[in-house]
């Protein structure tokens, strides 16, 4: 087994493991892709306190999330197709989760699923509804999701209409690929990963295939799905699926002020910071400029939680620092997964409580809830001067 320090030793054997098309999935934005990177990039103008003669002794990552016990303010985040990048994936994803303890969010777009992964796991996980225009559909989704015990829904708010993803458009993205010559010649450099998916059965969207009629195949699938997520969809509508949901509720997609105050209105747990890694509005703002004024606007009123840009312990730590009880990652996880499945994902956990529990030791704090912004350096302007015209 390769030693893994650090998260781009998983990324760079992900990138040799899975198919382009997949890859390329993970690893890009939408449009110019300035704010996929602008993700990452502004976590990095943020430094760090270093303290000494501070007592190190006796540390813990440990902290809750809407009220659950976690290992670290460490969610994996929603991210559709798991099950292509490693067959199964989101089984594996949510083993690694389960004895890594923190939460897993399957996606409404996975391979496996509800019922796949809440027979491959023994412990609640999370769920995530796209609004859909289809509202017997989603009933009868969240039934199964109450049916499999999932502890919370995560609704995401920002996918009424997909971003243009111009590597996906161009690789012909499907699941399975296509039988293309091109699609072939990629695949054959990927034995190991074809080898594991000839394994299991699970290669279709494992939520909509088999309980929506009419949709069987592919082709049907997404020309059902390119006509269901709800472009009416409205505040009053998200309170009717929170009361529908009836349980612990959590908003992802939440880049403005404003709407945070609506998502505190509405009746949420929580709500989660974040652009969509950007993957649908390019040239907005990334989730870590925009935490404080929303922690500022809402902090007091809701659970605030951040996506987005997350790729290490000491990112988690500046987030945590700046007021957020939570975040979540997505494409660390994903590059641990492709690279070694299970493993790989709890490799991945692993360097990012590593990364977080020996920085918030350097910065002199032993607890998560001692996080505060005294342990940061961030620019005068770092939120910027931007005003709505």
């Amino acid at each position: 087994m390769p030693v893994i320090t650090n998260i781009e030793d998983l990324k760079r054997i992900y990138r040799r493991q899975v198919p382009k098309m997949f890859y390329d999935y993970a690893e890009s934005g939408s449009w110019t892709e300035q704010t996929f990177r602008e993700n990452t990039s502004d976590f990095d103008q943020i430094r760090l306190r270093q303290r000494v003669a501070v007592d190190m002794t006796n540390r813990s990552t440990a902290s809750q999330m809407i009220g659950q016990d976690v290992a670290m303010p460490v969610a994996l985040a929603p991210v559709g197709l798991l099950g292509m990048q490693h067959a199964d994936g989101e089984i594996l994803a949510a083993r690694a989760a389960e004895k890594f303890g923190v939460p897993f969010t399957l996606s409404t777009m996975s391979i496996c699923s509800i019922e796949d992964v809440a027979a491959g796991t023994t412990k609640p996980f999370w769920f995530q509804l796209y609004t859909m225009t289809d509202e017997d559909y989603v009933r009868r989704l969240l039934q199964r999701a109450r049916d499999a015990g999932c502890s919370a829904l995560v609704i995401t708010l920002d996918l009424q209409i997909i971003g243009q993803r111009h590597k996906d458009l161009k690789n012909g993205l499907s699941a399975p690929p296509k039988p293309t010559l091109k699609n072939w010649i990629d695949l054959s450099t990927k034995w190991a990963w074809g080898l594991n998916m000839l394994q299991t059965k699970r290669r279709q969207f494992g939520n909509i295939v088999g309980h929506v009629q009419g949709v069987e195949d592919p082709s049907s699938l997404f020309e059902w799905t390119a006509k269901q997520f709800d472009h009416a969809l409205d505040w009053k509508k998200v309170e009717k699926l929170i009361e529908m949901w009836g349980g612990k509720t959590i908003l992802k997609g939440i880049l403005d002020v404003e709407d945070a105050k609506m998502a505190a209105k509405v009746g949420a747990d929580a709500i989660i910071v974040s652009n969509h890694g950007g993957r649908q509005l390019d040239g907005a703002l990334s989730s870590i400029r925009m935490l404080r004024p929303i922690m500022d606007a809402v902090g007091d009123q809701i659970e605030v939680h951040l996506d987005s840009g997350i790729r290490s312990g000491q990112d988690v730590l500046k987030a945590v620092a700046l007021g957020a009880k939570g975040t979540y990652v997505g494409r660390a996880f994903v590059y641990g997964l492709g690279a070694m499945g299970e493993r790989g994902v709890t490799s991945a956990l692993e360097v990012i409580q590593k990364e977080m529990d020996t920085s918030m030791a350097l910065c002199g704090r032993r607890r998560v809830e001692e996080l505060a912004p005294d342990i940061l350096l961030v620019p005068e302007d770092f939120e910027g001067r931007w005003t709505p015209v």
